[in-house]
């Protein structure tokens, strides 16, 4: 079964135009998103639409950023659908799971995606080298300040548990525990 979904950004909008082009391209059903952005991942038409599908099955969509606007979760979601036995196919961009070159397009843009996630990956780690050498902190914020730590202390030697003293900052005993052992 083919089973369609649309989507429009804003109410204004009007579905008409990707509703016929999935009712020509054999939809029996058709789910649809009204006023929501497709960064959004959560999306009540998208949810019926992928409950629908059944091995076999197709989803179609007029315009693959009619289905969202990250590579990366278009990848994630085309690449989980054919896992689960169901095909997918764009209208617009020529992309159809069924046929030779529909895998190969899509797959390009999997690469693309792939690609795009490593550099982000690398300006992260450069960006987190040039913080450390110009003496910023890098990572989570610190539990607890200097000031706590000479308290942790100071509560420590006067007998109290690392449970209580724990209370006492409003942190975590595994938190005093951890500081006691840096020191």
């Amino acid at each position: 079964m083919k089973i369609g979904y649309a989507r429009v950004s804003t109410g204004e909008q009007n579905l008409g135009l990707q509703r016929n082009a999935l009712e020509a391209a054999g939809c029996e059903v058709i789910y649809q998103d009204k006023g929501i952005s497709g960064i959004t991942i959560e999306r009540g038409g998208l949810t019926q639409a992928l409950s629908a599908l059944g091995e076999g099955d197709m989803l179609v969509v007029w315009k693959l950023d009619r289905l969202g606007r990250s590579l990366g979760f278009l990848c994630d979601l085309v690449n989980h659908l054919g896992q689960q036995g169901v095909h997918f196919q764009s209208l617009t961009d020529g992309i159809d799971t069924t046929t030779s070159s529909g895998k190969l397009v899509f797959h390009i843009m999997g690469a693309l995606a792939e690609f795009e996630r490593d550099l982000i990956r690398e300006r992260t780690r450069a960006g987190m080298k040039a913080a450390k050498k110009r003496g910023k902190h890098v990572g989570r914020p610190k539990a607890l300040s200097p000031a706590q730590m000479r308290q942790m202390r100071e509560l420590l030697a006067a007998g109290k548990t690392q449970r209580e003293v724990a209370e006492l900052l409003g942190v975590s005993a595994n938190t005093i525990g951890r500081a006691k052992k840096k020191g």
